[in-house]
């Protein structure tokens, strides 16, 4: 397979399936690390990925900020599917424990599959097929610092491979939390993918997509309904949305979540991320695009979490979650 074969096709598969880094791929260049943005859950999914300062015991929340990391999370498992457009499968695990010593400490694999894909020459005449896929292995460490702040730090070894094409990097993630008024107001800051690139899939580099974020998330008194805001992409201010307004500018850094948390065993939750609405939209009108719907149930031990994200008539993602005790 060519050169220039493979990165259209690459091209295109990153802009049809991962919109949310199509700025970057313009920006930066196509990178074979794309996937790293994608929810690792059904519940931060249904929440737009405002999942920044989600302090609990959602194991999940390590890959947001290490430092949500905690004793609540003791011996949690967490296992997601997302059922992608077109053949593409994603799966994500996690795993947590907790030490007095040592903090709490929790493991993770994000993996995504391509399917089987068409090989061809730069004319377009078929070759036969070939897999793409990518997965990162995650190990994390967060711990309390003093009464009401966590830190927290996570080392990432990232690989992604097309046929016989490969790349792979080295990251870091490192954030801090404060809670406040019994934990239902919370506050964090994190660096997200702060690495290296070992080898990357053709001639240019591959980047990695570094996130500077920070989250915001509050409990209503009279209301049972939990607020969560995340700014993500913060050090990237120029516009990402084609001639974008002031508040375009803003708002293609901000998501929005809410969580009405009914009871220990049902919850309702909705979300929406106002970059994927603009990029992924169809209709000139009403157009759900953006926008993630998702609900909770808990039977005894384990807890199902079901998640729809809208991609306006191209269809919908739904992400299954199930986490349980060990």
């Amino acid at each position: 397979m060519s050169s220039t074969s493979l990165t259209s096709r690459l091209l295109l598969i990153l802009v049809a399936v991962l919109p949310i880094q199509q700025a970057r791929a313009q920006s930066e260049g196509l990178s074979g690390f794309s996937f790293l943005g994608m929810e690792p859950s059904a519940r931060a999914a249904a929440l737009g990925g405002a999942f920044s300062a989600v302090y609990g015991d959602d194991v999940n929340a390590m890959f947001y900020n290490p430092a949500l990391l905690n004793e609540q999370m003791h011996r949690s498992l967490s296992v997601s599917f997302l059922n992608h457009i077109g053949d593409l499968r994603a799966g994500f695990l996690a795993y947590s424990l907790h030490s007095e010593a040592l903090g709490s400490v929790g493991v993770g694999v994000r993996f995504l599959n391509w399917g089987e894909l068409t090989e061809a020459d730069a004319s377009g005449n078929e070759l036969g097929t070939f897999s793409a896929s990518d997965v990162a292995f995650t190990v994390g460490l967060g711990r309390l610092y003093t009464e009401q702040l966590y830190v927290g730090v996570s080392l990432h070894s990232i690989l992604s491979s097309v046929g016989p094409y490969k790349a792979s990097a080295l990251a870091v993630d490192a954030g801090v939390l404060y809670t406040a008024a019994n934990n239902a107001f919370t506050f964090s800051a994190s660096v997200n993918n702060l690495g290296v690139t070992l080898n990357s899939l053709g001639a240019l580099d591959d980047e990695l997509p570094l996130d500077f974020r920070l989250g915001i998330t509050t409990r209503l008194q009279h209301l049972p309904l939990l607020i969560s805001i995340t700014g993500y992409d913060l050090h990237e201010y120029d516009a990402v949305i084609e001639d974008a307004t002031a508040f375009d500018r803003i708002m293609q850094h901000v998501a929005f979540g809410g969580e009405f948390q009914f009871s220990e065993g049902f919850n309702l939750r909705f979300g929406y991320n106002h970059r994927r609405h603009e990029t992924l939209k169809l209709k000139s009108r009403l157009d759900f695009a953006g926008f993630g719907f998702g609900a909770g149930i808990r039977l005894a031990r384990v807890k199902f979490d079901y998640a729809f994200n809208s991609w306006s008539s191209l269809g919908g993602l739904h992400q299954f979650t199930l986490r349980t005790i060990l």
